[in-house]
């Protein structure tokens, strides 16, 4: 991990104490009223260095995420939501996958 985090992943601007991972740490960063449609490349520009917790392990700049994000803009939270998941899977940062090439990879 890191030490030159912008902040602590695990703090209260971070995953909150490791209560928040992943989609929640980046969902949080945008408004759903305000910020859509989003430029992914300007979104990245200001929290490419945030550290996305993914599990109890893993902590990754939020870049590395978005080097697997599809679209250039989003026209709404849930537009993100599913280019944010499907490039979560497709960078194979979760362990488990319900669905796609390897569900038996990891159980639930």
């Amino acid at each position: 991990m890191s030490s030159n985090w912008p902040v602590d992943p695990d703090g209260e601007e971070g995953s909150d104490g490791m209560r928040k991972y992943d989609m929640r740490i980046i969902a949080d960063k945008v408004d759903e009223e305000e910020d859509f449609p989003l430029d992914r490349e300007e979104f990245v520009a200001e929290y490419g260095e945030y550290p996305i917790r993914i599990n109890h392990r893993t902590v990754v700049p939020m870049s590395e995420i978005f080097e697997y994000v599809e679209p250039a803009e989003f026209e709404t939270i849930v537009d993100m939501h599913k280019a944010v998941g499907d490039a979560l899977r497709a960078g194979d940062f979760w362990e488990y996958h319900p669905k796609g090439a390897n569900p038996e990879k990891n159980h639930a």
